[in-house]
């Protein structure tokens, strides 16, 4: 019997494995990647997902090495980190970068590990504009817009912008900039003058970070597993599991490719705030 048993479940890790599978038995770590431009959130929050109902998961490592991206894909993602924090274990770990919109998502987990030279911070809010006016002047071309109100077309890339449209850009920019200061003030249970006076965009490495209360630890993710183990109270050296690895086709890279080209365009043409390190 045991050795049928034996049998069944190395077959079972076999074709796991063939098909992307990570098949661990016992009480289990999760390390959840989150790396690149965050432009959007539907993978990592399914993934997160996944891993708060699978019983055998008791603690969620987010690792991460992201500049950051979207307000809105990062926000939604501490969202859903946090709710899981609720039930399970979370865990964030910062590799070579994790910072703006990167350092937003570690603000919802338990506890925050960096490298002492990761770079990190970047707690603020930016929004780009290209401008054209004069290029095009010079070569005989015009613009013209026409408009239901008077802050429609506002970051025109063909014509100067208004004192008014700047004051009133400025005002969503200083919105959505607390909004980033709330939730460190919150994650990191920091006095908020304290995060305020550090929230200008500078960037830190990992050391200076723990230094300010940013992190918790220095540590790289094999750290962060083992306290992820320890705060789930998982005997001995945490199972460690991760996503499967997604499968592409041609065509899945080519519309990687052109998602990537539309996501940087938009960046650089239409009105986008992004947690952003520069």
């Amino acid at each position: 019997m045991v050795l049928v048993l034996g049998a069944v479940f190395g077959l079972l890790a076999v074709v796991s494995k063939m098909q992307g599978f990570s098949f661990v038995r016992g009480e289990k770590v999760a390390i959840l990647p989150i790396s690149g431009l965050i432009t959007d959130s539907e993978g990592t929050i399914e993934q997160l997902k996944k891993f708060a109902k699978d019983d055998s998961v008791k603690a969620i490592v987010v690792r991460l090495n992201t500049p950051g991206g979207g307000v809105g894909p990062s926000q939604e993602i501490y969202e859903e980190v946090r709710k899981i924090r609720g039930k399970k274990v979370v865990v964030a770990s910062m590799g070579a970068l994790a910072a703006s919109g990167g350092y937003y998502i570690a603000c919802g987990a338990d506890k925050i590990f960096a490298n002492p030279g990761t770079i990190t911070g970047s707690i603020g809010v930016l929004m780009q504009f290209v401008n054209v006016k004069d290029l095009i002047e010079k070569i005989g071309v015009k613009g013209f817009v026409i408009k239901s109100g008077s802050f429609k077309d506002t970051g025109s890339p063909v014509r100067e912008m208004s004192p008014e449209e700047r004051k009133l850009l400025q005002s969503v920019i200083d919105n959505v900039h607390s909004q980033f200061v709330n939730a460190v003030v919150e994650g990191r249970k920091l006095p908020r003058e304290d995060v305020l006076a550090i929230a200008d965009g500078r960037i830190l490495s990992g050391e200076q970070a723990k230094e300010l209360g940013l992190v918790d630890a220095l540590g790289n993710q094999e750290d962060a597993v083992a306290e992820a183990g320890k705060m789930a109270k998982i005997e001995g050296e945490p199972r460690v599991v991760t996503p499967p690895k997604k499968k592409f086709s041609i065509l899945d890279l080519l519309r990687e490719e052109a998602k990537s080209i539309i996501d940087e365009k938009l960046i650089q043409t239409r009105i986008r705030i992004d947690y952003l390190a520069q």
